[in-house]
């Protein structure tokens, strides 16, 4: 069945877009998501996605490897996870039991912060890994560094606990990630214009901020955080 009409509100980020947006090699995020098999004594053995995506059964996009506005929230968790040093046997465990008990897209919901600390565990448990040898510095370390701020810092929620924006440079929060909005991608607050639109103009415009400002009615601000979060997501 067609589901094109899911484009509306769902966001839309191509792989490598995605995996600069959270930060992640792409190869690695590739393997995450579609997953990967290696040779194993004579035969083979396989590892499927972490989660399916929310085009998987697009007719257009499903063999694409498209990611929705939920999807790339997950992922940026997940690659938090992976920074931190967690294991991918026990996020792919977390994965499991968040979605037993929270749903679809567990880990940036914001019941995640309340309940989170129990599903890692029993994650961990599940994954075959001795609760034992994570002490109490390592969980505290583990949810306060990796849940926390992958769910909390810049993401604004909706009365259902799930996430309807994300700030990606939070302390200013001149960027935005809005699904409703350019298809989620990153726009500036006020003036709504494609941050990447800003920082090719700034580069035509001779960087001239006053003049981009004005050309796309927007405030000088807002072109230096465009500029800026272009770049970085560049390096």
């Amino acid at each position: 069945m067609n589901k094109q009409a899911t484009l509306l509100g769902t966001g839309m980020y191509p792989l490598p877009r995605a995996a600069r947006l959270v930060g992640a090699e792409l190869r690695t995020v590739r393997r995450w998501l579609k997953g990967y098999s290696w040779k194993y004594g004579d035969g083979r053995k396989a590892s499927g996605p972490l989660w399916p995506l929310e085009y998987a059964d697009d007719e257009e996009f499903g063999d694409e490897q498209v990611l929705g506005f939920h999807d790339l929230l997950e992922l940026r968790t997940v690659a938090r996870f992976v920074e931190r040093g967690v294991s991918l046997k026990v996020i792919r465990a977390t994965i499991d039991v968040a979605r037993e008990t929270l749903g679809d897209y567990p880990l940036h919901s914001r019941r995640f912060v309340t309940d989170g600390k129990k599903i890692f565990l029993e994650a961990v448990e599940r994954a075959g890994e001795d609760p034992r040898l994570l002490d109490v510095r390592r969980q505290q370390f583990a949810m306060d560094a990796v849940i926390r701020p992958s769910l909390l810092e810049g993401i604004e929620y909706g009365a259902d606990a799930h996430a309807l924006r994300w700030f990606p440079v939070p302390k200013k929060r001149l960027v935005v990630l809005d699904p409703l909005v350019q298809f989620g991608e990153p726009i500036v607050v006020e003036g709504g214009v494609p941050t990447d639109t800003l920082a090719a103009a700034f580069q035509a415009e001779g960087q001239d901020v006053e003049r981009v400002a004005r050309l796309y009615r927007v405030k000088p601000q807002e072109v230096k955080a465009a500029v800026a979060f272009e770049q970085q997501l560049a390096a």
